[in-house]
């Protein structure tokens, strides 16, 4: 499912108009995604947690050969199974 089928689904569901659910859907992610650069998390209930974590810097190896690359430190966004979608999505 791609974000328009997305879209497509919300307004289904909750009986609004495309437009008004393009701005729904938007509006969540474009809070979602401003919380994690302030490093806050999202959490939830049963759905999941939305957090960043720190990555160190590292060396690391190119496959097939023998070089080898610096990778720097960064920050990564990360997300947790909450229990009722694990269970949902088990079935």
């Amino acid at each position: 499912m791609n974000k328009a089928e997305f879209i497509d689904a919300v307004a289904t569901k909750a009986g609004l108009s495309k437009k008004d659910a393009k701005g729904a859907v938007d509006a969540v992610l474009d809070t979602i995604t401003e919380a994690l650069v302030k490093k806050d998390s999202v959490s939830f209930i049963g759905f999941g947690t939305f957090t960043t974590a720190g990555r160190a810097a590292r060396t690391a190896k190119v496959p097939g050969t023998t070089k080898t690359v610096e990778v720097p430190a960064t920050t990564v966004a990360k997300f947790k199974v909450g229990k009722a979608l694990k269970d949902a999505v088990a079935k």
